[in-house]
């Protein structure tokens, strides 16, 4: 028989299992979200769906709500991948972030054909219709997208909403959109305005103007997309605040930062550091789970890699937001994950991979949980116990606890199916 073992098959778990343990547990702790961009096909997968749920407390869908994808024809809406991101993240009690209403990219052949009159209606019906579908679930929409242009007049954009319906389109989607659900925030999103510079100038004077003529506004989304020729500006926070001081909530929506080690570890400190410094900063959300998944996978700029491994960038955003993952081990921390190494007909092996944190660890203790028809046979490089179900066992080294930072050992066990294939529940790594 021969074994294997893939990045898909890995669930990649943190231990302990406690509020400040994870980004979105930490966060929350400091009256924050954190969340993550969510693209409904890898909802599937089990590491993709096992770091979701574990790890964070928003979500935005990637593609999945924008103009192409839900009405792609005139009036005649879809909504079944959104609605599957919807429903996962209700199930989970997570924050939804709707992206996003109106933007210039992303739009069906037939909505740059419309005249201006045609053009108002089909967007105003847009929103209202979007919107009332998903009413009462929407933490917050972005209403409007990428409305200015990058560079240093601090102009418009062009697209078919600014070109045929004016500057005041986004007053117009604004005043639609609080129409069709009072009761979800509104935002205006947008990238390259970071720091203070003319295209931020320009978005700043807008929320000043809206905010005096009350326009009804409630945010302003940062997207944050970073790299070496575009780093967080030395003036990040300061940006923030002085939005936040308009009387509107500032959120960082779509953070990825190009790099890898201790100097993207830094890059997002100083970001979370930034949000947490800034009252009105009410969370973070993060492009993508993997690396792999992002848009921009060539330059590694999520907080895990391609195979859900926490990398030093995770650490560094656990740490600002206070959370600590060490279950009491005075800094010490371990992580696991699971995969099934070998199948036969009525029976498999399942292979729980602890790996150290930043600190050596000493030991280390991990729960087994199977299912109700399944019972485990053997065991291996480890010393198990039981609780008095017979399901839960508790899995301590066997002379071998002793990890150096960052580095693995495993045990094993045999599961005996009894026609239940499900992978057992793993617990959170504890060290000491």
């Amino acid at each position: 028989m021969v074994g294997f073992l893939t990045a898909a098959s890995v669930l990649a778990l943190s231990g302990p299992a406690s509020a400040a343990s994870t980004l979105g547990g930490a966060a929350a702790a400091k009256g924050r979200y954190f969340g993550a961009a969510v693209a409904a096909g890898h909802l599937g997968e089990s590491p993709y769906a096992a770091t979701l749920d574990t790890e964070f407390n928003a979500v935005t869908p990637e593609n999945e709500m924008k103009w192409d994808a839900v009405e792609r024809s005139r009036n005649s809406f879809t909504f079944g991948s959104a609605d599957q991101i919807v429903g996962h993240a209700q199930g989970k009690g997570m924050k939804i972030r709707g992206h996003t209403l109106v933007w210039h990219s992303q739009l069906p052949g037939w909505v740059s054909g419309l005249n201006a009159s045609d053009l108002r209606s089909a967007m105003n019906n847009h929103i209202t219709k979007v919107m009332q579908h998903y009413q009462g679930k929407i933490y917050a929409w972005d209403v409007v997208n990428e409305a200015f242009q990058d560079g240093n007049s601090g102009a418009r954009r062009s697209s078919p909403f600014q070109d045929k319906l004016g500057d005041g389109f986004i007053e117009e989607a604004f005043r639609t959109a609080r129409a069709a659900d009072p009761n979800a925030k509104l935002c205006y999103n947008d990238y390259n305005t970071d720091g203070q510079n003319a295209k931020s100038n320009a978005v700043y004077n807008m929320v000043k103007d809206f905010k005096a003529r009350g326009v009804p506004i409630d945010c302003v989304g940062f997207q944050s997309h970073f790299n070496s020729q575009s780093p967080v500006p030395g003036d990040y926070q300061q940006n923030l605040q002085r939005f936040a001081a308009l009387g509107v909530d500032v959120q960082i929506t779509e953070l990825d930062i190009e790099g890898s080690g201790s100097a993207q570890a830094d890059n997002y400190r100083r970001v979370t550091q930034a949000c947490l410094a800034v009252s009105r900063c009410t969370g973070i959300t993060v492009w993508g789970i993997p690396d792999k998944y992002s848009w921009r996978a060539s330059g590694t700029p999520l907080l895990f890699d391609d195979n859900y491994g926490k990398k030093p960038a995770y650490s560094a955003v656990l740490a600002a937001l206070g959370g600590s993952g060490d279950g009491g081990g005075g800094g010490r921390t371990c992580t696991v994950s699971y995969a099934e190494t070998q199948r036969w007909g009525d029976r498999f092996n399942g292979q729980v991979t602890v790996r150290a944190g930043n600190s050596a660890i000493s030991g280390w203790t991990v729960t087994v949980t199977v299912r109700s028809a399944q019972s485990v046979s053997t065991t291996w490089n480890g010393s198990p116990s039981w609780d008095s179900s017979g399901k839960v066992m508790t899995m301590r080294p066997n002379g071998n606890g002793n990890l150096g930072a960052g580095a693995t050992t495993s045990f094993g066990f045999t599961v005996m199916a009894n026609g239940d294939w499900s992978a057992p529940t793993i617990g959170s790594c504890t060290a000491s």
